[in-house]
C-alpha cells in the first residue's frame, strides 16, 4: 500500500465500459512523512475521496481486486482515506 495526496480529477468521455461510472483522480505519491515520492498518477476511486485528501492506494495486480470478478483496467486504486499517521518522529492528521 502507498500513501498519496489527491490533487485533481480526470474526466474522460470515452473509456472502456468497465470504467463507466468510476471516478478517476490524480494522486501525488508521498512518503509517510508527507514528502513527495514520485510523479502524479491516475487512480480509480473506491472510497469517495476528494481533492486535498490523503489516501492509501494500491498498485499493480492488487489495484484490480476491488473490481473482481470484472476485468477493470487500472494501475492504481484508492482504497482508503487517511485520518492520521503516527511515526516515531511524530504524528500528523488529515486536516494539517
Amino acid at each position: 500500500m502507498n500513501l498519496g495526496l489527491v490533487i485533481g480529477n480526470v474526466w474522460a468521455t470515452r473509456k472502456v465500459d468497465s470504467l463507466e461510472g468510476r471516478r478517476m483522480l490524480v494522486v501525488r505519491p508521498l512518503r509517510f512523512d508527507r514528502s513527495v515520492a514520485g510523479d502524479p498518477i491516475v487512480a480509480l476511486d473506491t472510497v469517495d475521496a476528494g481533492k486535498g485528501d490523503h489516501v492509501i492506494y494500491v498498485s499493480s495486480t492488487e489495484a484490480t481486486i476491488p473490481f473482481r470478478p470484472a476485468l477493470t483496467p487500472t494501475d492504481a486504486t484508492i482504497v482508503g482515506v487517511v485520518d492520521r499517521v503516527d511515526l516515531e518522529s511524530g504524528s500528523w492528521r488529515q486536516e494539517e
